[in-house]
């Protein structure tokens, strides 16, 4: 099962280095195979994906977002046929933060979002990957902020601050400590919280503040956001393993079953 956000705020329950340059190649057909099952156990099960609210970019790149009036209603996804996701080539930039070895031969990008509740729980899972995979696993982190939750945008801005002032070290520590505290949905880690969190990962509040209130990653951040449209990401957590896309909050078992199938080629 797999648990997502997605476009329309609709909800579907669920019970459950940088410097670095390259360019990820397709996956195998086995490994293909093993996402296309992934795909049909989602077919036929309860997806927790709520889409990220629509929106339309202006000539200088500023997410317009498309006001959604209607209320939220759950609704199971219809049964479908398994259908093999399709790969994606994706250049690793100098400006992302590389979680793990940076040699390892199996590359992981997630685009998350600091208020999705689905992220919040997906995220201890890539943990797991990271401590169980040393040496085999590098993870890299890119924004997808969702226009109805509120804060996240602002959030995904105060990582890259910690990130260019502190280093890919203090940038996960600040990841990690955001998804350990909030509650999700939107406000769940006040803004306020973020100067002295940024201190408490080792970066200098007053270079820190300076950089969020002023916007200095702003653009980063819809960048990554525009990036993201443009691979087919639709809402949040979505996953590329070495370039094939996972859909959201995936339990361990499955994502360690994907991981070791990829690792097998």
């Amino acid at each position: 099962m797999h648990d997502h956000e997605h476009n329309e705020a609709s909800v579907i329950p669920s019970p459950a280095s940088s410097g670095l340059t390259g360019i990820f190649s397709g996956a195998s057909p086995k490994l293909t195979f093993v996402m296309g099952l992934l795909v049909g156990v989602a077919g036929v099960s309860l997806i927790g994906f709520v889409l990220a609210a629509s929106f339309a970019f202006s000539g200088k790149g500023t997410k317009v977002a498309v006001t959604n009036t209607g209320t939220p209603t759950p609704t199971a996804a219809a049964p479908s046929q398994p259908t093999a996701p399709t790969p994606v080539n994706i250049a690793v930039k100098s400006t992302d933060y590389v979680r793990g070895s940076s040699e390892a031969p199996l590359t992981i990008v997630t685009y998350t979002d600091l208020e999705c509740p689905y992220c919040k729980s997906f995220h201890p899972s890539m943990q797991r990957i990271m401590n169980e995979y040393s040496g085999q696993v590098r993870w890299i982190y890119r924004h997808f902020p969702l226009s109805f939750h509120v804060n996240a945008q602002k959030e995904a801005e105060a990582a890259e601050c910690v990130g260019k002032l502190g280093g890919s070290e203090a940038y996960w520590n600040f990841i990690d400590k955001i998804f350990e505290r909030t509650t999700s949905n939107g406000t769940g880690f006040a803004l306020t919280d973020l100067y002295p969190l940024a201190k408490e990962v080792g970066v200098a509040e007053g270079r820190f503040r300076t950089c969020l209130d002023q916007g200095e990653m702003t653009s980063k951040v819809q960048a990554d956001l525009q990036e993201g449209t443009s691979y087919g990401v639709q809402g949040t957590p979505t996953s590329f393993i070495n370039g094939t896309p996972v859909e959201g909050a995936v339990p361990y078992e499955q994502l360690k079953a994907v991981v070791d199938q990829a690792l097998a080629q």
